[in-house]
């Protein structure tokens, strides 16, 4: 799998690939990231990046012919373009894992300033992605997160593939809670049905909790979802503690 960024502030990324799992995914060569500076193909002697927009609006644009000149210095075929932006789709595991994560280079352009010139979007960029709404001073750090949150889907970056899968999202609801070792923290015990080895059960239950744990948090995760019978019958359940809740309140 391969990376290259795009950015204005390569030192603000460079650092990041230097620790942890995908700095030994790099000494592996399970993935290849590369950072390209924009700035090293600005225009004229000051080597010029950016613009005043034309129209009503304020601040300053990425220029079209920068960009190109960076996009066509990487090599290699098959480019997926990525465009960090606050107008983009926005950052789901559905996105990572059934598209980002089935190509071979994704090239990552860390949006800066008041945007990007609409026709170097239009011309040479596949999608647009925002992490959220809200609104950051570049897409340095969104550029990051794409890289990690695909990478986990390339096989040896995790000890297990499995990892990756069976995370929050990965089954389209937020994950269970998780307990470890010792059993007993401050007077508070982990649920025995985790203890008992019993595998049906467990799964049963981690279910359950995960439901549990969406509805009270992520409700527009379920809304609209084709919902198994058992999962129907949890969601009842627990709509139903709900109301009897607030009555007795």
């Amino acid at each position: 799998m391969r990376f290259s960024i795009i950015t204005l502030f390569e030192e603000l990324i460079r650092p990041f690939f230097e620790t942890s799992l995908l700095k030994r995914a790099i000494e592996k060569k399970l993935i290849e990231v590369e950072i390209i500076n924009l700035r090293d193909f600005g225009i004229g002697k000051h080597r010029k990046v950016d613009d005043y927009p034309y129209g009503l609006s304020s601040g300053m644009i990425l220029m079209c012919e920068p960009l190109k000149k960076a996009l066509f210095s990487i090599e290699g075929e098959n480019k997926y373009v990525i465009l960090t932006s606050p107008s983009g789709y926005q950052l789901n595991q559905n996105i990572i894992e059934n598209n980002l994560s089935k190509k071979k280079h994704l090239v990552i352009i860390a949006g800066r300033y008041k945007g990007v010139d609409q026709r170097f979007i239009d011309k040479y960029v596949d999608i647009e992605i925002s992490i959220g709404d809200y609104i950051l001073q570049g897409g340095e750090i969104p550029a990051m997160i794409i890289v990690e949150s695909v990478s986990r889907f390339v096989k040896g970056v995790l000890h297990s593939i499995d990892s990756a899968q069976n995370d929050s999202f990965s089954k389209g609801f937020l994950d269970s809670p998780k307990y470890t070792r010792p059993k007993i923290f401050e007077g508070l015990q982990v649920p025995d049905i985790l203890l008992s080895g019993n595998h049906k059960k467990i799964e049963e239950y981690e279910e359950e909790e995960s439901l549990k744990l969406t509805y009270k948090r992520r409700k527009d995760l379920i809304k609209n979802r084709d919902l198994t019978k058992r999962q129907k019958e949890i969601i009842n359940r627990i709509k139903l503690e709900e109301k009897n809740d607030k009555i007795e309140h």
